[in-house]
């Protein structure tokens, strides 16, 4: 049986045990001359394409139930908390973020739809982190007595998936913040996006 996650401990991480990050000392000029520093956190693994990761916000159509979208809910030890999330994943070496959104949603939700659009290159942290992202738009066209797909997790993944309906995304986030969960910025973000449109607008 599955065991709940904990840190054990938390200490500094000496550089050269550091396998996915690195700290930088970016030395600058600011807007009147003056020589300025800063300190920041940069992925190792940013691939040639100049992109690190992708997010994805699907879109489910079925025949006979809402049009709705996949939430993923996984431990996060930095948030030492169950983060819910967009399903997202780093981009291989030669691969397009389109091909990385199609593939990374295929892995952790199991399944399978088309990009429909992919944003520019966004930033979520810029004044703590280099790391960067695309949003890509995946649609998935469901048929009426589709079963379930597997996910296709590597070992040590633990990802739960949620399909909820869109009108129903902001309400869920806020029950799961009530419950002690962190929810990703980017998609609470989205969410509230949504919201607004369908109750201020």
């Amino acid at each position: 049986m599955p065991t709940t996650p904990k840190i054990t401990s938390i200490e500094p991480l000496p550089a050269h045990e550091a396998k996915w990050i690195e700290f930088q000392k970016i030395t600058w000029v600011d807007q009147t001359s003056k020589p300025r520093v800063w300190e920041a956190a940069s992925r190792k693994t940013r691939s040639s394409s100049g992109v690190d990761a992708v997010a994805i916000s699907t879109i489910l159509r079925h025949p006979s139930r809402p049009v709705s979208t996949i939430l993923i809910l996984q431990y996060r030890p930095p948030a030492q908390a169950i983060c819910v999330e967009f399903p997202a994943g780093l981009i291989d070496e030669g691969e397009t973020p389109s091909a990385a959104a199609e593939r990374e949603l295929h892995e952790e939700t199991g399944y399978q739809g088309k990009v429909k659009y992919i944003s520019p290159t966004i930033v979520s942290d810029p004044g703590m982190s280099t790391a960067n992202m695309q949003l890509a738009v995946v649609e998935i066209e469901l048929g009426e007595r589709e079963e379930v797909p597997e996910q296709v997790l590597d070992e040590g993944e633990f990802i739960e998936r949620v399909v909820v309906p869109l009108e129903e995304v902001f309400e869920r986030l806020e029950s799961y913040s009530r419950e002690g969960k962190m929810v990703d910025a980017r998609l609470w973000h989205w969410a509230a996006g949504l919201h607004c449109a369908r109750t201020m607008m």
